[in-house]
């Protein structure tokens, strides 16, 4: 498929690229910010929410961070590494995304603001107008969501990235900039419960980088992840885990690819604690309760769904709580 035409645009530094997105915001010019490009480039191919203006962050110094406890960007996937330093379960969650051919494409940054997924978005334009337009992908048809029908205030595309809950596990935060300044705030709270909007980004922010607490350390970590085939295929459910060793108060659990955020279970996993049982397959049930997967992706939501009891336990067992 062709690629439709768009500007792009490389500013070298962070204040660069916000004052090039202030410039265009100023001419009501939509735009993009594109790390990577593994899932952006393929949508806009696809005719899927093209804008005329595309900024990269590939030249910018900062986005390039990589250190135990700081990861820019722009680092690629395949740099998510134990011998660079890198948390081993950040390591073994990258190592599981796609092929390693694109791994040294896709980008934090990228695997984090992965656009939000569904049967009825990811085609492209002919299919769409065949159907009479998808809600997410058409803004401005009036089209139905094809998933839920006869709503089409909330947009129920899944996000099926495998980096977010293993971040989320280690007490990540992510650092933003826009024209508005800086902002640092949990990864678990940067996701917005609606396919469409995805994240709490305002028009002109982007992801500088991610933040990992003194602690993410000492912690022990597992992801489990569900997919059709064993490399290339997004996620179609995961579940990662980590605790500090001996401290159970420290155990926490995330999901992705189930709803349209990932999500970190904090009150499953304290109501949990809090009842003094370490039974495994007790919480694996509380979180397999409390998700509710849609009918749009490559497996069956009941089949999904199903299966986080049993990700949730392989997750668990693999911290080896005691």
């Amino acid at each position: 498929m062709l690629m439709p035409p768009f500007e792009l645009h490389h500013p070298a530094s962070v204040e660069e690229a916000i004052s090039l997105a202030a410039s265009l915001m100023a001419k009501d010019e939509a735009f993009d910010w594109v790390a990577g490009g593994t899932d952006v480039l393929p949508n806009y191919k696809w005719r899927i929410n093209p804008k005329p203006h595309v900024i990269s962050l590939a030249a910018i110094k900062e986005t390039h961070t990589l250190s135990s406890h700081e990861i820019g960007c722009m680092v690629p996937l395949s740099s998510l590494t134990e011998a660079n330093g890198v948390h081993p379960l950040l390591a073994q969650a990258a190592s599981k995304v796609a092929s390693s051919l694109i791994r040294k494409s896709a980008t934090v940054g990228g695997n984090l603001c992965l656009d939000t997924r569904c049967f009825w978005y990811n085609q492209s334009e002919d299919w769409r107008r065949s159907i009479d337009w998808c809600h997410k992908a058409d803004c401005g048809t009036g089209a139905d969501c094809r998933v839920i029908p006869n709503q089409n205030t909330l947009c129920v595309a899944t996000y099926q990235g495998d980096m977010a809950p293993n971040f989320m596990v280690l007490g990540a935060k992510v650092v933003l900039v826009g024209p508005d300044g800086e902002r640092t705030l949990p990864l678990d709270e940067f996701y917005a419960l609606d396919g469409m909007k995805k994240n709490v980004l305002k028009t002109g922010e982007f992801l500088l980088k991610v933040v990992l607490p003194e602690d993410a350390s000492s912690r022990v970590g597992c992801y489990q992840k569900l997919r059709v085939r064993d490399s290339w295929d997004f996620p179609e459910a995961g579940i990662a885990a980590s605790w500090i060793p001996g401290n159970t108060e420290s155990l926490a659990v995330a999901s992705t690819a189930l709803e349209s955020i990932p999500r970190l279970h904090h009150e499953e996993v304290r109501t949990h604690l809090d009842a003094g049982d370490l039974d495994v397959m007790t919480l694996a049930k509380a979180l397999q309760t409390s998700i509710k997967p849609v009918n749009n992706t490559a497996l069956p939501p009941r089949y999904r769904r199903a299966m986080v009891k049993t990700l949730t336990k392989r997750a668990l067992e693999g911290l080896e709580l005691r």
